[in-house]
């Protein structure tokens, strides 16, 4: 064979050869085009997104191409890699989060734990600042002097009561009355709805769903705050009603009277449950708190008496040396009272005796008719259930706030706000923002002396806090 027809014969197989090849690169390339094209026309939904989708196309290109080039093994141990680090990645999460609500349910129940056992202690006092005296928002209605004065569960109105009968809803945003149950004259109490003597106290309940009041007409009347509505009349005391209290997040009501019995009521039901027994005086106070306890103070005999329901006994403290007029308890264990003998003493259930007595709290002053010098009497005390933050009222001129210390044996003055008058109630807001006072002339008992300088009136009084500690 002629070396040029060999030749000829190769170079047309080498031909063939490739073109075969470019046919069948052709044909691969018309497949990837078409498998690429059937993807796009399936993802692109707008023209505006095909330069940013055909770079993601690109891109996926790629990495099919690497997955191409991976052996079936190193497919399988890249993607059990990346199943392993996704499942470490969500358990991580789950854990984090799990240890956060668990460290805070946690902490709430602690909480929640600790307060239902009276054992809850926050320290507070130190936050408060003396508020300008300008702030103070006095709230007139009442013809006569005001007696008691009570804040509703959310802050948001308050109930004031006085010697004329009426008790007057206020707002505590607007500072405007919202409504007036009139008090009615003595001989009209077959037809008047309402009070026809000097109302001494008030009690409202944790839900905000009934007011009692209690009167010189030995009385009580129930009331709806929301519809300022009677409900329903307790009568069982056979002397004026001087204090009534709600135990807490119950409809558990405790009345104290001059008749020296402590009566409790059950509102749920509107009856009678029992009547309590041991004080040799008129009863001047009462408080409550959680536990189905209540806390007396006996007026001239100096006694102050905490009453076990449950157990059915009661526990005798005495310590001051003349009529014990308000009590308030701080928490389960600790409580705080004042007398006439201008002492404001501090007691735990574990002592017959105070564990601290504060002389002379709220000074001297010149009788107004014997131009002497006597002794303020202590006319009421209030706490910030579960702190250390209290306050006390006399006829000097000034609201008093103490701190508690730690171990509850110890007061120390904080600051004072003027406010003239007999300061007749406290009451410290739930939150602690402000501190409502009812003041009058005269204190709410009787008439020893009459300020003629002081306003029958409601005093609303904000506690700021330092801008450290809000």
């Amino acid at each position: 064979m002629s070396f040029f027809i060999r030749n000829k014969r190769k170079q047309s197989e080498a031909n063939g050869v490739k073109l075969q090849g470019r046919k069948s690169q052709n044909k691969k390339q018309k497949f990837v085009g078409k498998r690429k094209r059937s993807a796009l026309d399936e993802e692109i939904e707008s023209e505006s997104d095909v330069d940013s989708d055909g770079a993601d196309e690109r891109r996926k290109a790629d990495v099919s191409s690497e997955e191409e080039e991976e052996t079936p093994q190193e497919k399988k141990l890249r993607l059990a890699k990346q199943y392993l680090a996704e499942l470490e990645k969500e358990e991580a999460e789950k854990r984090e989060t799990d240890d956060v609500s668990h460290d805070a349910i946690s902490h709430r129940l602690q909480q929640d734990a600790l307060e239902q056992s009276g054992k809850l202690h926050k320290t507070v006092s130190d936050q408060y600042t003396c508020p300008d005296p300008s702030a103070v928002r006095v709230l007139r209605g009442h013809q006569l002097p005001v007696t008691c004065a009570v804040i509703s569960p959310d802050s948001k109105s308050a109930f004031s009561a006085s010697k004329d009968g009426s008790i007057i809803k206020w707002c505590l945003e607007t500072y405007r009355k919202l409504h007036v149950m009139p008090g009615g004259r003595k001989g009209t109490e077959k037809t008047h709805v309402g009070h026809t003597a000097c109302i001494l106290c008030l009690a409202i309940s944790s839900d905000g769903k009934y007011l009692a009041a209690g009167d010189a007409n030995n009385i009580i009347h129930i009331w709806d705050p929301a519809t300022c509505k009677l409900v329903h009349t307790f009568r069982g005391h056979r002397k004026p009603v001087t204090g009534v209290a709600f135990r807490r997040n119950t409809h558990q009501l405790f009345s104290a009277s001059q008749d020296r019995m402590v009566k409790i009521w059950n509102l749920d039901e509107m009856a009678y449950v029992e009547s309590l027994y041991g004080h040799q005086d008129a009863i001047t106070a009462i408080d409550s708190l959680i536990r189905e306890r209540a806390v007396t103070c006996g007026g001239r005999d100096r006694s102050v008496r905490i009453w076990k329901v449950m157990e059915e006994s009661q526990l005798v403290f005495h310590g001051h040396t003349g009529s014990i007029d308000c009590v308030s308890l701080i928490n389960e264990s600790s409580f705080i009272t004042g007398g006439e003998d201008n002492c404001l003493c501090l007691w735990t259930v574990m002592k017959k005796k105070p564990v601290y007595m504060r002389r002379n709290a709220h000074g001297t002053s010149d009788g107004e008719s014997t131009q002497t010098v006597e002794e303020n009497w202590i006319t009421a005390v209030a706490s910030l259930q579960f702190t250390d933050l209290v306050a006390s009222g006399s006829k000097d001129g000034c609201v008093r706030l103490w701190k508690c210390s730690a171990d509850f044996r110890s007061l120390s003055p904080l600051f004072s706000v003027p406010v003239p008058g007999f300061i007749n109630s406290l009451q410290f807001s739930p939150t602690g923002d402000f501190l409502l006072a009812g003041v009058g002339q005269e204190h709410r008992l009787g008439r020893w002396w009459r300020l003629r300088q002081a306003k029958n009136a409601v005093y609303v009084i904000p506690l700021p806090k330092t801008p450290t500690s809000s």
